[in-house]
């Protein structure tokens, strides 16, 4: 069967399905019967519609989480703002002691204040806790922009490698992300 005759096929099929749910809003197979005209739809709530049933189907194949199960992308991010968190942690305590890098001087209180969301974030999303991961989802969006914008202004080949890098890595986890986040907010199988 040729690409072509398998979408024919398959529009055909939704046809027939749409038709049918239409045909029998009661599910028993009987035909509705209305003496008014049917109101012809929209293109806007026909698309709108569409969208309703494929969430509807995406929602359907998702299974919710076992009571302590954490998804896996939910796991690295928990690592990764574990890893930065302490990075920033240890500048910032080092910017407390005085003692900086070179002639630049960092003010201490903006890296304790992100380093303590980083480790609320990690700890949050070590839980499996939506606000956590969806925080940890703005940080990735953060550090995609700048590193998109950073590409721009790469002074050597070495530098253009590791901002690629870093905008894949996080454009990966946020992408693996969402599919978790769907999985996690969720309700609970009655059982657990």
């Amino acid at each position: 069967m040729s690409d072509r005759e398998r979408k024919r096929a398959e529009r055909q099929k939704r046809k027939r399905r749409t038709a049918e749910r239409v045909a029998s809003p009661n599910g028993d197979g009987a035909t509705a019967t209305t003496t008014e005209a049917p109101e012809a739809e929209t293109f806007q709530e026909k698309m709108s519609r569409r969208y309703e049933e494929r969430n509807a189907e995406a929602r359907a194949k998702l299974e919710p989480l076992e009571r302590g199960e954490r998804p896996r992308a939910v796991t690295i991010g928990a690592v990764v703002s574990t890893v930065l968190a302490v990075t920033i942690s240890v500048q910032g305590v080092l910017s407390l002691l005085g003692v900086g890098a070179g002639e630049a001087t960092t003010r201490p209180a903006p890296l304790i204040l992100f380093a303590g969301v980083l480790w609320a974030m990690a700890v949050g999303m070590w839980r499996a806790r939506y606000w956590a991961v969806l925080g940890f989802q703005t940080v990735l969006l953060l550090m995609m922009l700048a590193s998109a914008f950073g590409l721009v202004v790469v002074n050597s080949l070495l530098q253009a490698v590791g901002t690629t890098l870093l905008l894949l890595g996080s454009g990966a986890l946020f992408y693996f992300m969402v599919r978790a986040m769907a999985r996690i907010q969720m309700p609970s199988s009655p059982d657990a």
